[in-house]
């Protein structure tokens, strides 16, 4: 593999990572004229690149043979018409400038904010904005339509759904959890799962802090009762926070940040993880959950839904809570028995609770939290001094700019660049982006099963050419490997992809060209 090293009058590389304002437009400077792309197949396969190069075709198990049921041939002729419409809005287009809004599709479910919609149409990509969550069975009859898909944390990407989606190339999960998604069977496809972190990590945390005060001074009961007309002005069980213990169950980004604000408050912190972990300020970690459970006079959870924490907390863990402590749930609606809690606060062993995550929610806003999402809802909402809100944690303005933000670069920088920093079922890769001065490159973005022999394979098949960049990393049984080659001729194009997609390992493959080759090979 050859070094890259600076060409003179070469403009330097521009990284995948750098913001959409810093992508080079390319320029047409072989003065070709835009009827030479030709009008765009309905049967061509979405592109991927508002800037400098695009998807050209692609192949997964259920395309061997052809590019999801078109010939190479076509395939080729529908990339340089894709590139007709991925042309960014700055572009010189004399002719059909309503194709300057691409055709690559990607669905934004349960009301994705709107920021994040807006920046992927102004990539180039049609964008379909749904305000409610999709059940398996629209998903099946739907998604098909689309190469990347947005969600949040109700609608559920099972294998069904995937393995009725061949087209899909990207998730996009804009929340922190992916729990909703079967991770591994969307690798074993080809598909990048991406989430958000850290950037609803402060909402989560100031949210916890409100229940806190709201349950010491049980505010939401005085409430209903001024609605209802009724002045019961007392003090009896309603207690400062100040010098009070908070058990903090899971010390992540949100667990951490809380422990900050509730030392702000004079509270002690402890902590509960299954590693160890510096705590922050005077915060100090217990040995067991045990422990944890019988200091506190607060206990919040802020853990992952995995099998170790799927009723992690029942009937034996509010026991050995103390009498008169309060429960808060913001992580997960299923690490916790509903039921064992309506029972602990009804008996009185526990003074108060906030709820914020259910094991099943409505799939949309209005009438539905009722007992057909488990027999417990009508028992909780009869409990005194319990705040019930409707997945809520990170919902604020900041939280979802900022996820919105962070996940639709994400979903963009993969479609056009390959790139796969963050995904959270798929090997981390990158590569500097092909510049406009970059002529007659390729870039392979090939997904494959980790096995022995297959870079040996695809660097036999690139040997003619220059290989100008290329990092391949694994995670698990899957693998990603990108290149980039250049003195690529327009004859050689589809001997390339076929060569690559027809490997024993092959899962997907895309070729990502910039706009001068398409325009040599489709004249």
């Amino acid at each position: 593999m050859s070094s890259s090293v600076p060409v003179p009058g070469r403009r330097a590389s521009v990284s995948a990572s750098d913001p959409p304002n810093f992508i080079p437009i390319p320029a047409n400077t072989r003065g070709i004229p835009a009827s030479s792309f030709g009008p765009q197949s309905p049967s061509a396969i979405s592109g991927t690149s508002p800037r400098t190069y695009s998807t050209s075709f692609s192949t997964s198990p259920s395309a061997s043979s052809h590019l999801r049921g078109a010939s190479i041939g076509s395939a080729f002729h529908g990339m340089a018409r894709q590139l007709t419409a991925f042309l960014p809005i700055t572009y010189p287009l004399e002719e059909e400038p309503e194709k300057r809004q691409g055709a690559a599709k990607v669905l934004l479910l349960e009301n994705i904010n709107l920021d994040a919609a807006d920046f992927l149409k102004k990539q180039g990509f049609e964008v379909e904005h749904v305000t409610k969550a999709w059940s398996e069975e629209e998903l099946i009859a739907k998604l098909p339509n689309y190469q990347a898909v947005g969600i949040r944390s109700k609608t559920k990407i099972t294998q069904k759904v995937i393995d009725a989606n061949p087209q899909l190339l990207v998730i996009g999960c804009f929340c922190i959890g992916t729990n909703q998604v079967d991770l591994a069977h969307a690798a074993r496809r080809g598909i990048a799962v991406f989430n958000s972190p850290y950037a609803n990590s402060r909402s989560v945390a100031e949210l916890v802090i409100s229940e806190i005060i709201a349950l010491s001074r049980q505010i939401v009961d005085r409430t209903h009762e001024m609605r209802a007309g009724i002045w019961n002005k007392i003090s009896k069980n309603c207690w400062e926070i100040r010098g009070k213990t908070l058990g903090i169950v899971g010390y992540g980004h949100i667990g951490s940040q809380l422990s900050v604000l509730a030392e702000a408050f004079g509270m002690q912190v402890i902590y509960y993880d299954v590693i160890p972990i510096m705590p922050l300020g005077t915060a100090r970690q217990v040995e067991t959950l045990e422990e944890l459970l019988s200091r506190a006079d607060f206990v919040t959870l802020h853990v992952p839904e995995i099998q170790d924490t799927i009723n992690m907390i029942g009937e034996a863990e509010f026991a050995q809570m103390k009498t008169g402590s309060f429960f808060i749930n913001n992580a997960r609606g299923k690490v916790v028995d509903l039921s064992a809690l309506a029972t602990a606060l009804e008996s009185g062993h526990l003074a108060g609770a906030a709820v914020d995550v259910f094991p099943k929610e409505p799939g949309s806003n209005g009438p539905g939290f009722n007992e057909t999402l488990g027999d417990f809802i009508p028992r909780l909402r009869n409990v005194p001094n319990l705040i019930l809100t409707p997945h809520i944690g990170g919902s604020t303005e900041e939280a979802q700019r900022a996820i919105g933000s962070e996940v639709s670069n994400a979903v963009w920088r993969y479609l056009t660049y390959g790139t796969s920093l963050g995904a959270v079922n798929f090997p981390e890769v990158d590569l500097r982006a092909i510049t406009t001065n970059d002529e007659r490159h390729i870039r392979v973005c090939h997904v494959h099963r980790n096995e022995p022999g297959v870079l040996k394979q695809i660097n036999n098949i690139l040997a003619d050419h220059n290989i100008e960049k290329q990092f391949s990393d694994s995670k698990g049984d899957i693998a990603y490997l990108m290149a980039d080659i250049s003195g690529v001729g327009q004859e050689e194009v589809e001997g390339i992809y076929s060569g690559i997609k027809n490997t024993r390992a092959n899962i997907l493959t895309r070729l990502l060209c910039e706009l001068s080759l398409a325009s040599r090979i489709w004249p």
